[in-house]
């Protein structure tokens, strides 16, 4: 394994630790929400609410203007001086907030217009929580600039361990509730106000963060004059926001569409997000945050044969890795949402619904990561119009998709259309890629790596036949599916390791020995 390698699994690691324990503590979060607020009303007007100031996290946060941000700034870290580079940061973020607040202010005041003809129950509860939860949207779009910025400096995992504020205000805010003598309505502003108190907390210290790196801007009236690196950011970053906006349309399309098909169906495909998001969140951002930075780094340097090693050697351990969750979480979707849901208000209609959404999706985690790394690949060489015309294309093919499958088979329809249109978005990533690099990228031992991944897994996957014995034998008076799935997942993951290393696979060995000393 060469050192670039190294570097990657090690960079990686730290994030993967810090989103790990978010993730965990989201799932927490998860199983509280399902217990309290059930799969039905309440959960879809609070998922509704709470999707609009994430739509803008996604755009103008992690998304687009975070992506642009790092190779900018990591040619700047390489050929200019440092007080430069923060005079740079005090012109972004003066303007950015200004924009961020003007939009809070407007999404906020179309919300409260559009409750008075909203005509469905969960509807008006939701429009009636936006304008408090807008506010958020300005605290973590600063937060994922921040955090951009940090990653261009190689600080990993302090950003991305942030995110667990946002969980345990919620979970908090969930373990004191008594919605019995309050009401879910009132619960409902409660948890709106923890996801404010959280998002301010966060970004405090992540400004705390720029100051300890020395990256703090240099605010003053000049802020506002240095418009050439606004210019350039905006020319980096604006055929990612569009394309992000289209996403974004997609999304908010799929659960506006999901909400016809009855009050179970956005739960559905939430609850199923939260869970396809662990292996998702950790892997894409871990990987993606790390070989972003790196490449962008080799791309400023004029080395684009270390770019793409970098590249295929990521998409070889994500696939590694998230082969075989996939096929555990299709296998196992029934299972695992007993665990984590099957309590409450939570009932055995709800959890037929979300694991129907969950077998679709599950099948796409794969795909959902490896497009994050590819995407780098054309960011780190500051091509932006590339990606955004294939997501433009892919999204199209997304929603067209959705209303021929949305009836047949309902919120699995819609998530099998959000997986094919995932597929057709990496294949035309790679196409292209290789088109424009002549040869540049060998997606030949990514390959490999797939293939062996897809047979160990699919041995792995027998263990499924013995699921039931363990479940009649091992059983917990309150959780009676928590050790029969320890234990199922224990022998999956066994048997598949030994599997890959019988397949000789590299990837055991490296992952291996990133752990061990030099």
């Amino acid at each position: 394994m060469s050192h670039h390698g190294k570097t990657i699994l090690k960079s990686s690691s730290s994030v993967a630790a810090a989103t790990l324990l978010s993730r965990l503590l989201g799932l927490c979060r998860v199983v509280l929400e399902a217990k309290i607020l059930g799969g039905g009303v309440f959960a879809s007007a609070w998922q509704l609410a709470f999707m609009v100031p994430n739509l803008f996290r996604r755009l103008l946060g992690e998304g687009a203007l975070g992506t642009a941000l790092v190779p900018l700034l990591a040619h700047s870290l390489e050929n200019e001086s440092r007080e430069k580079v923060k005079r740079d940061l005090a012109a972004i973020f003066s303007v950015l907030s200004l924009i961020l607040a003007g939009i809070c202010i407007w999404v906020a005041i179309g919300a409260i217009i559009a409750r008075h003809y909203a005509t469905k129950d969960y509807w008006q509860m939701a429009l009636g929580l936006i304008p408090l939860l807008m506010p958020y949207a300005l605290f973590i779009c600063l937060i994922g600039i921040i955090g951009s910025i940090l990653n261009t400096v190689r600080v990993y995992f302090l950003p991305a361990a942030g995110a667990l504020l946002l969980n345990i205000f919620i979970i908090a805010c969930l373990l004191m509730a008594n919605p019995a003598v309050t009401g879910l309505e009132s619960l409902l502003v409660s948890l709106s106000w923890a996801v404010l108190w959280s998002g301010a907390i966060q970004l405090l210290l992540m400004l705390w963060l720029l100051y300890h790196c020395d990256l703090f801007p240099t605010f003053g009236l000049a802020a506002f004059k240095n418009m050439r690196i606004i210019a350039e950011l905006w020319r980096l970053a604006l055929p990612g926001i569009i394309g992000a906006s289209a996403l974004q349309i997609s999304f908010v399309a799929d659960r506006v569409m999901a909400s016809y098909l009855g009050p179970q169906a956005v739960p559905a495909l939430t609850y199923t997000d939260r869970l396809i998001d662990l292996p998702i969140g950790i892997f894409a951002i871990s990987f993606g945050a790390v070989l972003l930075t790196s490449m962008s780094r080799a791309a400023a340097k004029g080395n684009k044969d270390e770019m793409f090693e970098m590249l295929a050697f990521g998409l070889r351990h994500v696939l590694y890795i998230c082969v075989p969750i996939a096929v555990f979480i299709v296998l196992f979707r029934y299972p695992l949402f007993r665990l984590l849901c099957m309590r409450g208000s939570f009932t055995e209609s709800d959890l037929r619904e979300t694991a129907w959404a969950a077998l679709f999706y599950g099948c796409g985690i794969p795909s959902f990561v490896a497009v994050k790394l590819i995407v780098s690949a054309f960011y780190a060489r500051k091509d932006m119009k590339t990606p955004l015309k294939i997501s433009l294309f892919c999204i199209c093919v997304n929603i067209v998709l959705n209303l021929i499958l949305m009836y047949p088979l309902q919120q699995g329809g819609i998530a099998l259309a959000t997986v094919i249109s995932s597929l057709m978005n990496n294949s035309l990533l790679l196409y292209f890629l290789r088109k424009h690099e002549q040869h540049a990228l060998q997606i030949r031992m990514p390959a490999i790596t797939l293939i062996k991944a897809l047979i160990a897994a699919s041995i792995a996957g027998t263990v499924y036949f013995i699921y039931p014995l363990l479940a009649n034998i091992l059983v917990i008076k309150y959780l009676p599916d928590l050790i029969p799935v320890a234990l199922a997942g224990m022998a999956f993951c066994l048997i598949y390791f030994v599997v890959t290393l019988l397949l000789k696979c590299y990837e055991p060995k490296e992952l291996i020995s990133m752990f061990r000393r030099n």
